[in-house]
């Protein structure tokens, strides 16, 4: 993959109803304590390269921040781990939140 894929939060709901998406959260524990996107799976930038096999490489994954710049420095990694199909999230949580979309806190994930 040379060139970021960047996908805004129309085109992520989208994904979202045609098959699975892995969401990647790579913000701090702090900034995920404000809230996340439903669903989505937390390893905070700095210890993306101890945990990245936790991830699977064939999925759809879709990686986000506050504003989209950590998650981009995420996806060209992903990319050079060998994830295909890795897509920034344009704007982060503050533009998903501007759309209109929810953000969940971690304690009503913890329930599910």
């Amino acid at each position: 993959m040379s060139a970021l894929t960047q996908i805004d939060a129309a085109q992520l709901e989208q994904l979202r109803r045609d098959g699975a998406v892995t969401l990647l959260d790579v913000r701090t524990d702090a900034e995920v304590a404000q809230g996340m996107l439903e669903g989505a799976k937390h390893i905070p930038l700095h210890m993306l390269p101890g945990r990245y096999t936790e991830l699977d490489p064939h999925s759809v994954t879709v990686v986000y921040c506050q504003s989209g710049g950590r998650s981009a420095q995420a996806c060209a990694w992903l990319a050079q781990q060998g994830f295909q199909r890795v897509y920034n999230l344009q704007g982060g949580t503050l533009a998903w939140a501007r759309s209109g979309n929810p953000l969940v806190t971690p304690d009503a994930m913890q329930g599910r």
